[in-house]
């Protein structure tokens, strides 16, 4: 169990994601680069929020950090109750693996592998026994609709499908934060429709979700939709405060 007493949000749930004044900056002297510049941020559980800007934004930045895929410049971060801003090495590779639950436009999985073991894979890095990843992998699977696809390789799914199993890979370690990055790039409608579905279904069951995207579409589902721009929060708003569309996030 992650603790993520710690800090609570103004209607009582804990704050999963408790970032402040985070900078990114890059190189040094007249090539140095300010990817993010001072950005602040808190989700509570069961939160779904979506983040959207354009190219150059800091948005990818922004996700690497909230990922444990790299350390902010300065500021801090708490993720699940957990100051992280400041690990290194083995630690933050640890803190990631398990408090963060990935989730890729392109899947990731591996072609040789069913869905199953491909659930399994993190399981393995964790630690976790044979008969204890079937069983967490075998449960995430009817958690995404796919226990009849469990045997299959991702050659033998569709994109949507490929998708739900991706999520559960994400979700068995029982991370505190699922972080998705363009988890519709690839799919059709309908299928980015069902995705949305099912990330309804788990922000209901008290998964806390990021989502970083371009797509309007998906934004709007969200609870919030946090706008980064140059580096900063441009916007942090809740979807009937959300702008009509003028052009791609």
């Amino acid at each position: 169990m992650h603790d993520t007493t710690a800090q609570e949000s103004a209607d009582g749930r804990s704050r999963v994601i408790e970032a402040r004044d985070l900078t990114k900056t890059y190189g040094r002297g007249e090539g140095r680069v300010e990817a993010l510049a001072g950005v602040s941020l808190s989700v509570a559980s069961g939160e779904w929020v979506s983040v959207v800007g354009p190219s150059g934004s800091g948005k990818s930045t922004l996700m690497n950090l909230l990922g444990l895929l790299d350390r902010p410049t300065s500021g801090s971060y708490a993720l699940g109750g957990r100051e992280v801003s400041k690990l290194k090495g083995g630690e933050l590779a640890r803190a990631r693996r398990e408090l963060v639950g990935f989730v890729f436009q392109s899947y990731n999985l591996l072609p040789r592998r069913n869905a199953r073991e491909n659930i399994e894979l993190p399981m393995i890095y964790a630690g976790v026994g044979r008969r204890e990843r079937k069983r967490r992998a075998m449960k995430v699977l009817e958690r995404v609709g796919l226990t009849n696809r469990a045997r299959h390789k991702p050659s033998e799914l569709s994109g949507g499908q490929a998708q739900r199993v991706a999520i559960a890979r994400a979700l068995a370690n029982n991370p505190a934060l699922l972080l998705a990055d363009e988890p519709t790039g690839n799919l059709d409608s309908v299928s980015s429709e069902d995705l949305m579905g099912l990330f309804e279904e788990l922000k209901s069951s008290g998964v806390t979700l990021v989502v970083v995207t371009h797509d309007r579409n998906v934004a709007t589902h969200a609870d919030r939709t946090v706008e980064i721009r140059d580096g900063k929060v441009f916007a942090d708003r809740e979807p009937n405060k959300q702008r009509e569309p003028e052009e791609e996030l």
